[in-house]
């Protein structure tokens, strides 16, 4: 069962700051180091934005390292979670990418930012674990200048009938069961299968970002549709 909408930032806050340390290794064994790929395509979808870019949801600073180290760029990184940004910052402080990079914890839901402050925004792995998605939505379409790219990074469900069933159980029984050795925390990654379940199917997260006012809207599948990246702009016209 998925925590109640009302509980779901304490809980997701206090997951995430008991697996900060094997976080990153997690992920790059349970994804069989496709994480990095992943990390990479959706990280050239903003090969011309400038910055300041705006990373949510930023976690240790994987994506946030990718954005930099693929053009040097001023990027803001926020998170709900303190464990994690410090974690990721300590791990770069004396990294080429750590001059770029500024992080600030804070609740991407209401985010501290003026309107119109970034020329890109992105987030990798984050929507699905916000409490109230449509209005971080609307954040993110408040503090990107008109003309600005939001790019997501996220999980989704693959629909081949002969992977599909495989990845299933690869995702209900093999990831909290390592997840549950390195990182001491089983119930998180249960957690993460559960919420992949749960979660808009990639036509859903289109419309929701239509519904917000976004344009140019496209998705594309990766590994056989284990991730999806969105793209979206804010129209050159809105104020």
């Amino acid at each position: 069962m998925l925590p109640d909408v009302s509980q779901k930032k304490h809980y997701v806050r206090e997951k995430f700051s008991r697996v900060t340390r094997r976080y990153d290794l997690v992920n790059t064994l349970g994804s069989l180091g496709l994480d990095h790929f992943w990390r990479w395509r959706t990280v050239r979808e903003l090969k011309r934005y400038p910055g300041p870019i705006l990373d949510l949801c930023a976690g240790t600073l994987t994506l946030t390292q990718e954005i930099v180290r693929q053009r040097p760029r001023m990027v803001m990184a926020l998170d709900l979670t303190y464990e994690m940004l410090s974690f990721g910052a300590h791990r770069l402080k004396r990294h080429p990418a750590c001059p770029f990079i500024f992080c600030i914890q804070g609740d991407a839901e209401r985010l501290p930012f003026r309107d119109a402050s970034f020329y890109a925004a992105t987030v990798a792995f984050g929507i699905r674990n916000l409490a109230h998605l449509e209005e971080g939505l609307r954040e993110v379409w408040r503090v990107l200048k008109p003309g600005g790219k939001f790019v997501i990074l996220e999980f989704s469900r693959p629909r081949n009938p002969l992977f599909a069933p495989v990845y299933r159980v690869y995702l209900s029984k093999f990831m909290p069961f390592l997840g549950g050795k390195l990182t001491g925390d089983r119930e998180a990654y249960e957690y993460l299968a559960r919420s992949i379940a749960a979660f808009l199917p990639p036509q859903g997260v289109e419309r929701l970002l239509k519904a917000t006012g976004f344009e140019g809207v496209y998705s594309f599948p990766l590994t056989l549709g284990v991730v999806t990246v969105y793209a979206a702009f804010k129209p050159r016209r809105a104020r």
